[in-house]
């Protein structure tokens, strides 16, 4: 598959702007690991740890619920063989998989994209949040709610 062939033989979305757009086109280096048709795997130039790599579509979409189902299967699919060789790769016991959407939760880059980040024990990145629990009656209250919004997407 070249640059503007897509899945459904459209023309691929692309965002002219977009740092991880220009690294697919090939206009912008990276230390690319794998791809396939849907997505370019590619060490992070920031990473959290030795091995750090980012999974993220050839198509342009900004967020998460923006991809096409069924390419974000074809997407996730890939996640535990990258998974493993970044394991393996780094002596790793372990990795975390993060996806950011939206700058409110930590996003940099408004291209849907995964980090595999390798994880051993005593590294020090931490990643735990404070844990609380519902109110009484709070917990059915988001439920019923979150139903309701589900059945009408």
């Amino acid at each position: 598959m070249k640059w503007g062939d897509s899945l459904t033989g459209h023309v691929m979305p692309r965002d002219p702007n977009c740092v991880f757009c220009k690294i697919v086109a090939g206009d912008l280096p990276a230390r690319t690991v794998r791809q396939n048709d849907v997505g370019l795997a590619f060490l992070d130039i920031n990473p959290l740890a030795d091995g750090h790599l980012l999974w993220v579509p050839k198509e342009h979409y900004p967020t998460l619920h923006e991809l096409p189902p069924d390419l974000l299967g074809r997407l996730c699919a890939s996640l535990p063989r990258l998974g493993l060789a970044v394991m393996k790769v780094a002596g790793a016991a372990g990795y975390n998989i993060l996806q950011n959407n939206g700058a409110a939760a930590g996003q940099l880059v408004n291209h849907a994209h995964f980090h595999l980040i390798p994880r051993v024990e005593g590294d020090g990145l931490g990643y735990r949040w404070p844990a609380r629990q519902y109110p009484p009656g709070r917990a059915e209250e988001l439920a019923n709610q979150l139903q309701v919004v589900l059945a009408a997407l």
